[in-house]
């Protein structure tokens, strides 16, 4: 077993060829870490939970997706900006890679769920959708309409706070994924790379919250999140995919 790279505020590698590029903005992260017991059968063939100080997370994770582009091609026009959550999870590979895998992704554009279901295996939900800001006061709210559980919902309020000049070792574990895990409809593990800047990230508190997204995903939460955090955003470039050698169950 490989161990799991050093974290890094940027890339520790160039992604490749650009495959596609996507503007991620006024993003909120919230965690709560759990036992990895629970994360890893969640997990692709090949990987394995990723841990800080003995505990691995799950992340409620909702954001403005801005300006799609494919291939190099301009911005693809209104479809390829919609708001979006997702639930994921922490996982490093057998060649030390960390990354995410996503339990479920939540948008507000029909033709992207569908086509990001159908050519990528990924598994988004059609949603209702919204987000407001009012100061430092961020607003996110979504309700499920396909497929099933419809009406499930995933509603935060934060408070943004100080720009954080020296991120904790918490927070940049959490935000430094340089890539996605993910099975394959032919059940195997590919490994989709990104790059962007550093994250600029403010600390943030949560004023209301209704985590029922993650619950839908089977990973249910309590309390508090352990970790709050909110960022402008950023610009991302992802590259080709990697096969990653299987050599069984992490």
């Amino acid at each position: 077993m490989t161990d799991a790279e050093p974290v890094t505020p940027t890339a520790p590698r160039p992604a490749g060829r650009v495959l596609f590029t996507q503007g991620w903005r006024d993003v909120a992260f919230l965690h709560w870490a759990v036992d990895r017991a629970r994360v890893a059968p969640l997990l692709p063939p090949g990987t394995r939970p990723d841990e800080h100080d003995g505990a691995t997370y799950v992340g409620l994770v909702p954001f403005r997706m801005r300006r799609i582009g494919l291939l190099g091609t301009p911005a693809l026009p209104w479809v390829g900006s919609f708001l979006e959550t997702n639930v994921r999870l922490y996982s490093v590979d057998e060649q030390g890679r960390r990354g995410v895998v996503f339990a479920s992704l939540d948008a507000e554009r029909l033709l992207p769920v569908l086509a990001a279901r159908w050519v990528a295996g990924l598994p988004y939900l059609f949603a209702r959708m919204r987000c407001t800001r009012v100061g430092d006061v961020v607003t996110y709210t979504s309700s499920r309409r396909w497929p099933e559980p419809r009406g499930t919902r995933g509603d935060v309020v934060l408070r943004v706070g100080d720009r954080l000049a020296d991120p904790p070792p918490l927070a940049r574990f959490l935000t430094g994924r340089w890539g996605l895990h993910q099975t394959d409809r032919r059940g195997r593990t590919a490994y989709w790379p990104n790059e962007h800047p550093e994250w600029p990230l403010h600390a943030a508190s949560v004023l209301e919250l209704d985590e029922g997204l993650t619950t839908a995903a089977g990973l249910a939460v309590d309390g508090h999140p352990d970790s709050v955090l909110f960022s402008p955003g950023v610009d991302v470039r992802f590259g080709p995919r990697v096969l990653a050698p299987v050599q069984g169950p992490a």
